[in-house]
């Protein structure tokens, strides 16, 4: 299992334990590109979706990844089949 299989399964079974560096990581391992950043705000582009994702640490923990976002990408990732290739 690689890492982004790991990342992947991680953030399906358990969102709220994701860090905030695993989330840009998975998103980035399936096919979307940083694009820029506004403060903590890290926002990423897929070539072939048209979405644009938004990530921003918690505000209670600045190192996890918000549970909602992790969830947000998991479903994308399902939708659109990016876990092949």
């Amino acid at each position: 299992m690689g890492k982004k299989d790991k990342l992947y399964r991680k953030a399906k079974e358990s969102p709220e334990n994701l860090s905030f560096t695993e989330i840009c990581s998975l998103a980035e391992h399936v096919g979307f590109e940083f694009r820029n950043q506004s403060g903590s705000h890290k926002i990423y582009k897929h070539p072939k979706i048209k979405k644009m994702l938004n990530f921003q640490p918690d505000k209670r923990d600045k190192s996890k990844a918000k549970k909602y976002q992790a969830k947000q990408l998991v479903a994308i990732i399902e939708n659109n089949n990016l876990m092949e290739g």
